[in-house]
């Protein structure tokens, strides 16, 4: 068994009380002494920071750099200028996804992409592929570029500690930008994977990753770990590489328009050209695909988990991608955060796209079929700074 790797982090995440664990290839904190249940709720109310560096930071430059991600990423990046970012798919020949990313455009002279931290070096080698038509080279700065998400309603005033007062970046979702922080150079971006309302990713040379760690939580915000960043992401109705992209559990591959944010990451536009899987995407698009990833809730006491089958009127209709119980914070008629919370069993599946909201599903849940049902989404991120459930 090859060795872990470990964020520059790893040694704050252990001083905490973090328990460690093994994801991608990677020693990360899946949760620290409160739990899962009590980073969830911090987060929601107040800020949440994450450990992010074990993402793969790619960076691409060159004379040809553009017309290299028009052929290998789904997104049309000529559309991008200095200080935006765009989510996209990494896709496959058979309209499948090698991943999904994020690609940045901080400066006029590269990209960075963000990739999921276990499939680096795959995507790395699909790149590979591609990369010896065109006139650019392709650097990992990974081990030398780290990453924290500073997320929660309460992000934007400890930022704004630390940059001066200055704007953390522009109030559009992808707005990118570059801060002196307390001596620092810091870029920012207003993304996240947690569907809060306010939210960065703060991108920080390694050297001085714990020092902008701790200022953080002197300022206020709180370690989350792993765990908490999946409940975070399901009630945000956020896709996990994986999980609901990649293969199913049967092991086919799940169709890269079989997730709903396919329509933001796939483009079609003409300056784009031809591209990795440009017509199985189109036909996915025209077409629709066999089954899709609907955002499921159980009606009855249980707890939904990966690979649980999935049935309609007594016929098997696909399996739950992930699930598992998240908490919530109540609000008052006028929309005021309270003090009292509550859980629910949320997720993801992955079933024939014949199903409706109409229609009554049951999970198999350890031999017991309990009743769930199909809902648009479950939380709203139109009312800032909070994340409000919908119920």
């Amino acid at each position: 068994m090859s060795e872990l790797k470990r964020t520059p982090l790893y040694d704050a995440h252990v001083a905490a009380g973090a328990t460690m664990v093994d994801f991608g290839g990677w020693e990360m904190p899946i949760q620290y002494p409160e739990g899962i249940v009590a980073e969830h709720l911090y987060d929601r109310k107040h800020c949440g920071i994450f450990d992010v560096s074990h993402m793969g930071r790619l960076i691409v430059e060159g004379p040809d750099r553009l017309a290299f991600l028009q052929k290998v990423l789904s997104s049309n990046a000529s559309a991008l200028v200095p200080g935006r970012a765009q989510y996209c798919m990494i896709p496959d020949e058979t309209g499948g996804a090698v991943d999904d990313a994020y690609l940045y455009m901080f400066t006029e002279d590269n990209y960075m992409v963000v990739v999921n931290a276990s499939n680096t070096d795959k995507d790395l080698e699909h790149f590979a592929k591609y990369l010896p038509d065109y006139d650019c080279r392709i650097t990992n700065i990974t081990d030398t570029y780290s990453s924290i998400a500073v997320q929660g309603p309460d992000s934007e005033k400890i930022l704004k500690v630390l940059s001066g007062g200055a704007e953390i970046t522009g109030p559009k979702k992808n707005d990118l930008n570059e801060l002196t922080m307390e001596g620092h150079t810091v870029r920012v971006s207003k993304t996240g994977y947690t569907g809060d309302p306010l939210g960065w990713e703060l991108f920080i040379d390694a050297k001085d990753v714990v020092w902008l760690w701790n200022r953080l939580m002197e300022l206020g915000a709180k370690p989350t770990a792993l765990g908490a960043r999946d409940t975070l992401r399901l009630e945000a109705g956020l896709p996990l590489y994986g999980h609901e992209l990649g293969t199913d559990h049967s092991g086919a591959e799940i169709p890269i328009f079989a997730v709903s944010l396919a329509k933001f990451a796939v483009s079609f536009a003409e300056e784009k050209g031809d591209f990795v899987g440009k017509a199985l995407l189109l036909a996915q698009k025209e077409g629709g695909t066999p089954k899709k990833v609907f955002q499921v809730e159980l009606r009855d006491r249980g707890v939904m988990r990966g690979g649980m089958d999935v049935y309609r009127d007594g016929v098997h209709v696909g399996w739950i991608t992930s699930g598992t119980m998240v908490p919530y914070y109540n609000f008052d008629e006028e929309g005021n955060i309270l003090d009292t919370t509550g859980k629910r069993a949320i997720g993801f599946a992955y079933l024939d796209s014949s199903v409706t909201k109409e229609d009554t599903l049951e999970v198999d849940v350890r031999g017991k079929k309990l009743k769930a049902v199909v809902v648009s989404r479950h939380m709203r991120q139109d009312l800032p700074p909070y994340g409000v459930p919908v119920l």
